[in-house]
């Protein structure tokens, strides 16, 4: 009998609150475009789908319940995704801002972040001049002095704030050094297996994007965490689908959206979310793997389940 081919999770991150409006057409800002490219990520094999808002007149990052509410039902009543809400928002954001949709809506899996750092969007004024909004340049520059907030305190408060909501994480780990803190919660029992590291690599502040940095992530993730969790990567910006691949060669799962990168070839702006979904499934599968359906991805990270939210 042949083996069981292994599955890989998809996560696709469609907005976020790095990338501004005017970098590219194709980003959501609008809750039915929000709505519609998290379906069209879905349908191209997305079992995770991560999730900002925006304010709909600008595309500035608005972490209101109101924002979020009205495409969390549309989605749901559409696909069968995983919905996971950032917990991450914005840097320039309090901690409770933050964390608002995630305690009203109580999602399946919420994003947490493992450590205060700085996050350098700044770079991108090199290549974007022109910008239709006004707060678009200011957020961007503000970057070099902003710290991006995510102390022991408030990851506890996170932690344990949702813990009656059944809501798992989506651990975003930017640095070894965010490896050892979520090492920490997981001795207190806070956190517990099977849980989901997000690696990121390429955000200014934030470990490099280097084969042997993707490879000191995965090796250093084995040792302090066995198998008691799901590793899974998004690379920023150009190198995304690289590390996308070798993430997989390692036994990775991805993530993928506009959120990391605009891009879907050299110099060749994605026109979906879909778009960079399907480059990811057609990378997985001619790997001879198969992409986890979302049934599957709630099996292996244990989810609640969908009808246990409050959406």
């Amino acid at each position: 009998m042949a083996a069981a081919l292994r599955k890989v999770v998809i996560t696709c991150a469609v907005t976020g609150s790095i990338h501004t409006p005017s970098m590219s057409p194709h980003l959501p800002v609008t809750a039915a475009e929000i709505a519609e490219a998290a379906i069209g990520a879905a349908e191209a094999g997305a079992a995770i789908v991560h999730l900002h808002a925006r304010k709909p007149e600008t595309g500035e990052p608005d972490q209101s319940p109101e924002a979020f509410a009205p495409f969390l039902g549309v989605i749901k009543q559409r696909v069968d995704a995983v919905l996971n809400i950032t917990t991450g928002g914005a840097a320039t954001m309090t901690i409770e801002e933050r964390l608002r949709p995630a305690l009203h809506f109580r999602p399946e899996v919420a994003s947490l972040n493992m450590g205060t750092m700085n996050f350098g969007l700044f770079p991108m004024l090199a290549r974007f001049k022109d910008f239709r909004h006004s707060w678009e340049r200011p957020y961007l520059e503000g970057s070099r002095s902003r710290i991006f907030r995510n102390t022991f305190e408030d990851i506890e408060a996170i932690l344990t704030r949702c813990a009656d909501n059944g809501t798992r994480f989506e651990i975003e780990c930017y640095d070894i050094g965010h490896l050892y803190t979520c090492a920490h919660f997981v001795d207190r029992g806070l956190i517990k297996p099977p849980f989901f590291i997000q690696s990121v690599f390429g955000i200014l502040g934030g470990i490099g994007q280097h084969p042997d940095d993707v490879a000191h992530m995965k090796r250093t993730a084995d040792r302090l965490f066995g198998d008691a969790y799901r590793w899974s990567v998004l690379g920023a910006g150009r190198m995304q689908m690289q590390i996308a691949m070798q993430a997989v060669l390692l036994g990775g799962n991805v993530r993928v959206g506009l959120e990391d990168s605009l891009w879907a070839g050299r110099g060749r702006l994605a026109k979906s979310n879909a778009e960079q979904v399907t480059i990811a499934r057609k990378l997985i599968e001619d790997l001879g793997l198969e992409v986890a359906t979302p049934a599957e991805a709630r099996e292996m990270l244990q989810l609640k389940g969908g009808d246990a939210v409050n959406f």
